[in-house]
Formats: structure tokens, C-alpha cells, sequence
């Protein structure tokens, strides 16, 4: 009765207990007073007490001493949760000085706290060196001055410390409370553990003894070789007879022994082949083809289910294209959305999937948005959707109707900027006047998102691209010039490229050239010669060649690029991880989702039909010294021209882990 009692007074079961403890009563079996069960958590709120107060003053050596002896670990070594909270648990001890001292930190206590942090990082925080969440602060230990190093601003914000301080209060509520569980529990759970043990040692004892039977028959048969070998240095033969039977007995875990005996050994090298055949390593299986679908519900239950399956089924949707493995499996996705006109492009009817766009549901609006921005991410879904006329004018309209920071609208622009590789709708945006929205909302950078900045500057550069962009840009030229060049100076470096591809192609404008001159453009770009890196000087003193070139505007250039073959666009397929960021629908208890849904509720007879992938035009590639002077997508050139100037390609040298470096898809 007492074990009972203290398991349900742990699981919190209270009417349970309370009808437990009055029968006992009334049978006359006395259970221990609650007075431990207080005891338990005054001791627990003590220990947390404790690690709390070395968190605020820094103390680490009392802290980890603390964490190390009440956190168990197996929590501490398998749980994800409480790895992530370790990691910036040694990030804030490391700089706690920094945020802390009055003038400078005292130079012997902060070394020592870099070095206890940098060997963290070589050796348990290893284990997160392939996540992109931590990447940035690998570098920490390098950096002369991190207060001021932009991937470590968020940091020194005064939120930082008691947002993790409320992460670490959560966490040891529930951990210290966890560890004082009822012995009987305890002991239940290390008897689960110790059969599973028993039964993982069972499977490996067998292979070992497998694995000696083999050795010793390898043994055997490798001294009857030698011996043999040595018979015909005497000269006497070895027949085939014996050489089947030694093969036999080589290959007895390979091969059927009835196939073995059928093989003709006369021939030479028959035993070699064999040997090399059973060491060579496995074929690696093709990727498989995913289900069909059946197109005609699953369009039916997007235009009339309820909000929640319409996000679903969208969400499921776009991971089956953006999850898929490039080449053939992810090629007949597309096409199967694509034959079967997913999207509506081809229905004018009133009720439509695009119509989505329109929802009333955010959720809705935003996994339709998606969907169409990984369309985009591919050459063939660009070619799709831009056979409807009226999605370009629908989505501009979206753009400026959502919220500056909503996922909606990063997806519209990742879509927009994405179409702007096609000359037809890079003539329609530059048209409908995008190039006067792009350059107001980049005024205020501040309130932009990394992706929504990057996107924007990149869409405004492949726009100015073209002579009807240039002259649009000629219509305001001293907002365009005041934009650009308070963007040279961005913290961001991954917008630079863009930038300077802007300002070169704008500058070929005689009243954008003489704009900028009275505006002192040149000395505003001689200072970021002094400080940028080998790539943007080069690229600047380009840009600065063209502000003091004197050449006439050539008219004819308009009708050149608009007589240019769709076919000689640089189109290139680039699906980036953010189209699958931040997912804001979750399955609940019971719920399909994702592939799962898609197969079980929509799957379809087999009608995958081999298709040849258009060759597309493989582009013209540049000099990474000149500003870009061709429509790309940030994703694209990411791939393409890896930043020369990433601190993890400064930095990972030094370090004894290598994390996967954000700037390129081979990593470091």
C-alpha cells in the first residue's frame, strides 16, 4: 500500500488518492503522513533555488557542479530539449562578464571563461555543430569583440538573459520534480531497461558467435591455401575439384552451396571474381516513386473542405515537392501536379484553388503562398504558373495587402522574385509599377525580415536588369540612389551582390549618372572600398567605372531584350529550406498530416508517365568580380557563389568540430 500511495501522490492522481487513504482507513491500514511528499518538493525548490541564483551571478563553476549532480545524464546526453538549454546555458557564463562589468571585464576571468567554452564545443556541444540554430556561435571564441559582431546581436539584447532564465526555471520544475519519482516506479523502469539489455546482449552474442565461427573457418581455409600454395611452388597441381570444394566453404554464407557447385572453376580468375563480388559494397537502391494521387478529391476538398483541411492538404502538398529527392522522384511530382492542373492555372471558373489567396484563414493564405513559392523554386513550375495571366496582378495584390512581418507576404515576394527570371513577367511587375513599392519598403529596413530584405533587393535588381526597369528607375532616381546606398552599408552582407548589380545596371542611365554625382555617390562608394572584402572592391570599382563613364543611353538595348528568347533566361531550379520554416499548423491527437494524409485519404491509381526534362538554356555565367548582370534568385546564388566572407569559413580552421556551413549545400 505505501508504494501505491506514493506512486499516485507523484502521478498526482488526487481523487484516486483520496479514495485510497479513506479505505485504508476504514480497513486499518495506515499510510505514511504527506509530510514527505513536502519534503520531497521543499528539497527540490531548494536545488533550484540554488542553480537560479548561480545563473544570475555567473557563477559556473556552482552551477554546472549543481547541474551535473541533480540533472541526470541520460537527460543531459539524449535529450534534445535539454542539450539545446545546456548549449546556451555555456554561451551565457561565457559572456557574462561582457554584459555585466562596469568598463572592461577582468581579462584573466573572461579567457578563462572562453576557454571552458570553447572546450565545451569540442567536446559535448559537438553534438550541435550540424544544426544551423547553433552554427553562428562556434565562432564566438574567435571573435575579438562580439558585442558588436552582427551574428551575436541578439545576445547582448537586455531580453536575452531572462528569456533564458524563464526556459531554465520551466525546465527544472519539471526535471527536478521528474527525479524524485516513487522508487517503485524507479525500480519498474530499470527492470524494463535490464530486459531490454538482456535482449540487445542475446542479438549481439549471437553475432559474435557467428562472427567467430567465421573467422576460424577463414582460418582454416587460408592455411589450406597456403599449403596448396606451396604444393605448386613443388610442383605439384591443384585440381578443380579442390578448388570448388576450398570456394565452397569460402563462400558458404554468400551463396546457396547448389549454386556454389554449379559454378565452372576451370576457368581462370573464377575465384577471384567471387571474392571481390562478396566483399564489394552494397548497391545503393534508386529512389522510389511516390504514390499517385487522386487530383480530382483532393481539388474537390481544397476548394470545399473546411480551413483546416484545406491548410493540411496544402502543407502535405508542398512537402511532397520540397521533401523530395532532386531528379526523377521530385521531377514526377511536379508533373503530376502539373498534368493534373493543381493549382487551377487552367480553370477561370469561379471557384478555384487560387482562390485560396483570398481566404479569410491567415493559415489558409499562408500555406497557399507556399505552395505556389516552391512552384517557383522550379524552372517547370515557374513555366507552369505563368500561363495564368491574372496570378501575377493577384499576387502583387497580396503583397500589399498583408502584413509587413507575416509569412504570408515573404512567400508572395519569395514567389515574385522567383518569376522575375522570365522576361513576360518581369516586363509586367516593372509595368504595374513593383519597382516604386520595392524601393518605399526598403527604406525602413529595420522592420524587414532577412528573408523579406534579401528577396526585395535581389527582385529590384533583376527588374532594374532590364532598359524599362532602368528608365523606371529614372523616375526616381534620388530615392532609388538614397535606398541603394544606405543598403552598401547593410549588416547583412548576403544583400551586397544585388545591390551593386542594381546600382551598375541603373548607373548605365545618363540622369541616374549625374543624380548620383551631385548626391557625392562615388566617395560614398570609396568607403566601402576601404572596408569591404576582396570580391565587393572589385565589384565597386566597377560600379564607380560606370558612374564616371560618360556613354550615351543606347535605345536600341529595349527592343534587344525584349526580342530575346524566353529560352535564354538563366533558369535554374533552387529549393530553399524557408519554404518549410516556422510551420504554424500541427497535427493534434488523431489528426493525418503530411504524406501520411495524402496517402491514406487521397491515394490514386498509378499514373506516372516518363517525361524528358527540358534542357534548359545552361545560362551565361560571369566574373564573380563584376556586379551581377543577369536575373538570379538569392538561393540560387548562394549555391553558385558561396560568400567570401562567411565567418564560418574564416573560422572553422581554428575549430576541432566542422559545421556545416549555411553559405554552401557541400558545406565546409
Amino acid at each position: 500500500s505505501f508504494w501505491t500511495f506514493a506512486y499516485l501522490d507523484f502521478a498526482e492522481f488526487e481523487d484516486t488518492v483520496k479514495t485510497f487513504t479513506k479505505e485504508c482507513k476504514i480497513k486499518g491500514k495506515p499510510l505514511p503522513k504527506t509530510a514527505g511528499g513536502s519534503l520531497r518538493d521543499s528539497k527540490a525548490l531548494i536545488i533550484q533555488k540554488d542553480l537560479l541564483t548561480a545563473f544570475e551571478d555567473g557563477d559556473q563553476k556552482v552551477f554546472f557542479e549543481l547541474w551535473e549532480e541533480h540533472i541526470s545524464s541520460s537527460l543531459r546526453d539524449n535529450e534534445p530539449l535539454a542539450q539545446k538549454l545546456e548549449f546556451y546555458l555555456h554561451i551565457h557564463f561565457a559572456i557574462y562578464l561582457l554584459k555585466h562589468s562596469v568598463g572592461k571585464p577582468d581579462k584573466a576571468d573572461f579567457n578563462e571563461r572562453i576557454s571552458h567554452f570553447k572546450t565545451y564545443l569540442e567536446t559535448k556541444g559537438a553534438a550541435l555543430s550540424q544544426t544551423t540554430e547553433f552554427l553562428p556561435f562556434y565562432a564566438l571564441p574567435f571573435v575579438p569583440n562580439p558585442m558588436v559582431h552582427p551574428s551575436f546581436k541578439e545576445l547582448f539584447q537586455d531580453s536575452w538573459m531572462p528569456e533564458l532564465k524563464t526556459r531554465l526555471e520551466k525546465f527544472l520544475s519539471l526535471t527536478l520534480k521528474a527525479s524524485h519519482a516513487p522508487r517503485l516506479l524507479t525500480l519498474y523502469q530499470l527492470h524494463q531497461q535490464l530486459v531490454e539489455a538482456e535482449r540487445r546482449s542475446m542479438t549481439y552474442l549471437k553475432r559474435f558467435n557467428k562472427i567467430q565461427v567465421d573467422y576460424h573457418n577463414l582460418i582454416g581455409v587460408t592455411a589450406e591455401l597456403v599449403d596448396s600454395l606451396e604444393a605448386t611452388v613443388n610442383g605439384k597441381m591443384i585440381t578443380p575439384e579442390y578448388l570448388q570444394s576450398v570456394c565452397v566453404r569460402l563462400f558458404s554464407n554468400q551463396m546457396r552451396q547448389s549454386i556454389a557447385h554449379s559454378i565452372d572453376f576451370t576457368r581462370p580468375g573464377t575465384a577471384s571474381t567471387m571474392l571481390r563480388a562478396s566483399l564489394a559494397p552494397v548497391k545503393v537502391q534508386e529512389v522510389p516513386l511516390l504514390p499517385s494521387l487522386d487530383y480530382e478529391k483532393l481539388k474537390k476538398d481544397l476548394i470545399s473542405g473546411s480551413d483546416r483541411l484545406k491548410a493540411f492538404l496544402l502543407q502535405a502538398l508542398r512537402w511532397r515537392l520540397t521533401t523530395s529527392h532532386p531528379g526523377e522522384q521530385r521531377d514526377t511530382v511536379l508533373q503530376g501536379y502539373i498534368s493534373n492542373d493543381l493549382l487551377d492555372i487552367h480553370n477561370s471558373s469561379q471557384r478555384n484553388v487560387l482562390k485560396l489567396l483570398h481566404s479569410k484563414s491567415e493559415v489558409v493564405r499562408q500555406y497557399v503562398a507556399r505552395l505556389i513559392n516552391a512552384f517557383a523554386s522550379l524552372a517547370e513550375g515557374r513555366l507552369y504558373l505563368s500561363q495564368n495571366p491574372k496570378l501575377l496582378r493577384v499576387l502583387e495584390e497580396r503583397l500589399k495587402a498583408e502584413d509587413k512581418d507575416s509569412l504570408t507576404r515573404e512567400n508572395v515576394l519569395g514567389a515574385l522574385q522567383k518569376f522575375s527570371l522570365r522576361r513576360a513577367l518581369q516586363t509586367a511587375m516593372i509595368n504595374d509599377g513593383l519597382i516604386f513599392w520595392l524601393v518605399d519598403v526598403l527604406k525602413d529596413t529595420d522592420c524587414l525580415s532577412d528573408y523579406t530584405l534579401e528577396y526585395s533587393v535581389a527582385l529590384l535588381m533583376n527588374l532594374c536588369l532590364r532598359s524599362s526597369g532602368k528608365k523606371m528607375c529614372a523616375k526616381v532616381a534620388n530615392h532609388v540612389l538614397k535606398v541603394l546606398s544606405d543598403l552598401l552599408g547593410h549588416e547583412n552582407h548576403e544583400i551586397q551582390p544585388y545591390v551593386n548589380g542594381a546600382l551598375y545596371s541603373i548607373l548605365a542611365i545618363p540622369s541616374i549618372r549625374e543624380e548620383a554625382r551631385a548626391m557625392g555617390m562615388e566617395e560614398i562608394l570609396r568607403c566601402f572600398i576601404k572596408e569591404g572584402n576582396a570580391e565587393m572592391i572589385r565589384q565597386i570599382e566597377f560600379i564607380i567605372k560606370q558612374l564616371n563613364s560618360e556613354e550615351p543611353l543606347d535605345d536600341s538595348v529595349e527592343s534587344d531584350d525584349e526580342e530575346e528568347d524566353e529560352d535564354d533566361e538563366e533558369d535554374h531550379d533552387t529549393m530553399e529550406a524557408d519554404l518549410d520554416k516556422d510551420e504554424v499548423l500541427q497535427p493534434q491527437l488523431g489528426e493525418l498530416s503530411g504524406e501520411k494524409l495524402l496517402t491514406t485519404e487521397y491515394l490514386g491509381i498509378m499514373t506516372h508517365t516518363p517525361k524528358v526534362k527540358k534542357k534548359l538554356f545552361p545560362g551565361v555565367h560571369q566574373s564573380i568580380d563584376e556586379p551581377l548582370q543577369r536575373p538570379v534568385t538569392p538561393g540560387y546564388h548562394r549555391a553558385a557563389y558561396p560568400t567570401e566572407n562567411c565567418i564560418y569559413r574564416v573560422i572553422w580552421p581554428k575549430l576541432a568540430v566542422n559545421p556545416v556551413c549555411p553559405c554552401s549545400p557541400a558545406g565546409l
